[in-house]
């Protein structure tokens, strides 16, 4: 029996619970609940180190986040809008995929990646969404062809005195399902071979 697909989560911001990390979560939860094994690297788990490729040492976090994305089916990565674009976070999280440049699957060569941004407004989520794309591009990755873009300030995932929009527990959950069905898909693909 094969094991299942393995999906991992980065993104958020240093604060736990932020609505990036709780988007994360939530498509987390889809391809959870589609049956897939999943491990989220949010607030605390991020590695906080710059990245510099020129030395070789890597933090515990770095190596944890590395070889979970080695081994992973699909990726989900979710991001707030920093003036436009991602986060510093996330952006150097992203940068630690080069140490998988010289692998059988090179950087995220063969994977779904899911995008997730996460803005204070509508004006910057498009660029944003844009950047994370091109970077997914860049990384050898594939978009899935839907994205979530959620704003901030409507408390898409609500709060003591709001529930939840389910607009947008549905759009992280379609970003999980593309990203499962693909991982599904590719992975058959590798195995027929």
């Amino acid at each position: 029996m094969h094991a299942p697909p393995f999906i991992v989560g980065l993104g958020g911001t240093t604060r736990p619970g932020s609505t990036a990390e709780r988007a994360l979560t939530v498509a987390l939860e889809a391809a959870g609940a589609a049956g897939c094994d999943t491990r989220l690297f949010g607030a605390g788990a991020l590695p906080l180190e710059c990245y510099d490729p020129a030395r070789p040492e890597r933090s515990s976090a770095a190596l944890d986040m590395i070889e979970a994305l080695r081994r992973a089916d699909g990726v989900l990565i979710a991001t707030p809008s920093y003036h436009g674009g991602l986060s510093g976070l996330v952006k150097n999280a992203l940068d630690f995929i080069e140490d998988l440049r010289a692998d059988a699957r090179p950087y995220l060569d063969g994977r779904a990646v899911g995008c997730i941004v996460v803005a204070d407004g509508a004006p910057a989520m498009g660029s944003t969404l844009a950047s994370l794309r091109s970077i997914v591009h860049a990384l050898r990755g594939w978009p899935t062809p839907y994205a979530a873009a959620l704003n901030a300030r409507e408390r898409p995932f609500g709060d003591t005195d709001r529930p939840a929009d389910p607009a947008a527990l549905e759009a992280c959950g379609l970003v999980a399902a593309q990203v499962v069905q693909f991982a599904v898909m590719a992975r058959a693909a590798r195995q027929a071979r």
